[in-house]
């Protein structure tokens, strides 16, 4: 006789109007499930993966599946109560969706008692570092290698006597010549850029071209509101006689900066001062229940401290924005995004693909199936925090409060969007499992479940899976990420960077016309 289980200890039941149920572990065909509240019992007509869907009542070919309280899509096939909801039986739902701006709005409280604060480096613009670094910014992939030679020369033992500078890293890239010079895709790179050479995380920036390229190396810092305090050096490869006398002459640079970047010292600052990067990457169906409604409680806690959080992956906000623009301040703040997403559908087009192709094979294996149920999930890292303001890619952020950046919903390059409009910490939530970082600021790995975070301890800072094992709660979780945000601000390591993972993943976006 097959095993009768409850549904609550097997499966979440997140809204009273969800056809389908998100199992907690794997479940047997044949598995008997019994509802409560009188129902009749429901048997699994196949094996259902952990964080996978199946049916709790029959849905028709056509009909709508909730998760959330939300579509996530419509029936492709009939759906037998029982049945593993998934990409076989579900697809898109194309209907459009009522956009109120302003209907939601929510006032945040900050919990009483003082400001809590964080040990940051103050800068000459007012703006607060969580990190002091030296960048090597590339303004060609030209000089990439020279640049990485240079960073080379201050690994292991050369960084010891100046404990207060965290580290010498190599920005290169794959662009910085055969552009437009007008092209929104050249504008996007020179953003980029900049906006990493004024980052407050970096004391000290050495740029280095080739010498003829499109994009030179005085227009990356000439003019460009980098902090008074920063100590910037630039050169060409051409001008210095080659490569072996750029990487010399770039040590010799580097080395002079480090005396005086060394005497820089952490000093007690509120949080508010802190710009918090959202974002998610490898996620699967307990992303949406775990650590990104976690990761929410955190931003609006910073918020509701007068902080900034900026969350993007325009992409992965479809299906799902209509809940960010009913928080929009103002109409024309929900109607930029909607603006946002209207070009990425032209885009996607343009390429012969839809926006729904985003969920990757690994998503899917996880659990999720459709892109709305995959923005479902993913918009819940903003929190309950009203939408103050949208940002192009890599545009410097002003606005306080919650603000959304568009960028792709690629990992590296959405991150270095936000970290190029002054992200000081970042939040990585994952249910795959990933490995990364993004320096010059600390990224913190929050694991969507217990299997990934024992499966791969080195490279995650928190378990976000207790919260379905039944072992912590949400609003606890939200309090130990919103803690180990100011730890780290402070300067705790992240297990990314105790690997030296974030040099690579400096991914500026590329797009636009290539001559």
């Amino acid at each position: 006789m097959p095993p009768t289980v409850k549904l609550s200890n097997v499966a979440l039941h997140l809204s009273p109007h969800d056809e389908v149920a998100i199992a907690l572990c794997p479940l047997a065909a044949g598995t008997i499930i019994a509802l409560g509240d009188g129902a009749p019992h429901l048997v699994l007509t196949g094996d259902i993966p952990r964080s996978h869907k199946f049916a709790l009542a029959q849905i028709p070919l056509g009909g709508r599946v909730h998760k959330y309280g939300q579509s996530i899509g419509l029936a492709i096939a009939p759906i037998a109560a029982g049945d593993h909801v998934h990409s076989h039986n579900l697809g898109m739902d194309d209907a459009g969706r009522r956009h109120e701006f302003g209907t939601r709005r929510t006032t945040l409280v900050a919990p009483a008692g003082p400001v809590p604060t964080f040990l940051g480096y103050p800068r000459a613009d007012g703006r607060v570092g969580t990190r002091n670094y030296v960048g090597i910014l590339t303004s060609v992939n030209c000089s990439a290698t020279a640049a990485n030679l240079i960073a080379d020369a201050f690994r292991g033992a050369a960084l010891d006597e100046f404990e207060n500078v965290d580290g010498v890293m190599a920005l290169t890239h794959q662009s910085g010549c055969g552009l437009v010079p007008t092209s929104d895709g050249a504008q996007a790179l020179m953003r980029t850029l900049r906006g990493y050479a004024a980052h407050p995380n970096f004391g000290g920036m050495l740029v280095v071209g080739l010498g003829c390229e499109m994009v030179p190396v005085d227009a990356l810092v000439a003019g460009h509101d980098l902090p008074a305090d920063t100590v910037v050096s630039t050169m060409n490869i051409q001008g210095e006689g080659g490569v072996r006398a750029t990487v010399k002459e770039g040590v010799a640079r580097i080395r002079s900066m480090l005396p005086q970047l060394n005497e820089r010292r952490r000093v007690a600052t509120p949080v508010s001062e802190l710009v918090l990067g959202l974002n998610c990457g490898g996620s699967d169906g307990f992303s949406g229940i775990t650590a990104n409604p976690a990761l929410g409680i955190a931003s609006d806690r910073l918020v509701s401290y007068g902080g900034t959080s900026v969350l993007a992956e325009t992409p992965e906000v479809f299906g799902a924005e209509h809940l960010l623009t009913s928080r929009a301040v103002a109409p024309e703040v929900g109607q930029k995004l909607l603006d946002r997403l209207d070009w990425w559908q032209d885009y996607a087009a343009q390429g012969g693909g839809s926006l729904d192709n985003n969920p990757s094979p690994g998503n899917k294996a996880g659990g999720l199936t459709t892109i709305l149920e995959k923005s479902l999930g993913a918009v819940a890292k903003a929190g309950q925090a009203d939408l103050t303001a949208v940002y192009e890619y890599a545009e410097k952020i002003t606005d306080r409060g919650l603000v959304f950046m568009d960028t792709p919903g690629y990992d590296p390059v959405s991150v270095t969007g936000i970290i190029a409009g002054g992200a000081t910490v970042v939040v990585f939530t994952t249910g795959r499992g990933s490995v990364f970082g993004a320096k010059p600021t600390p990224s913190i790995k929050v694991a969507t479940n217990s299997d990934t975070y024992n499966r791969m301890p080195d490279d995650m800072d928190l378990n976000a899976g207790r919260i379905v094992d039944g072992t912590a709660t949400l609003a606890e979780v939200g309090t130990e990420i919103f803690e180990m945000i100011i730890r780290v601000a402070s300067g705790e390591q992240t297990v990314s960077e105790e690997l030296g993972v974030g040099q690579e993943e400096f991914v500026p976006w590329q797009f636009g016309t290539v001559t």
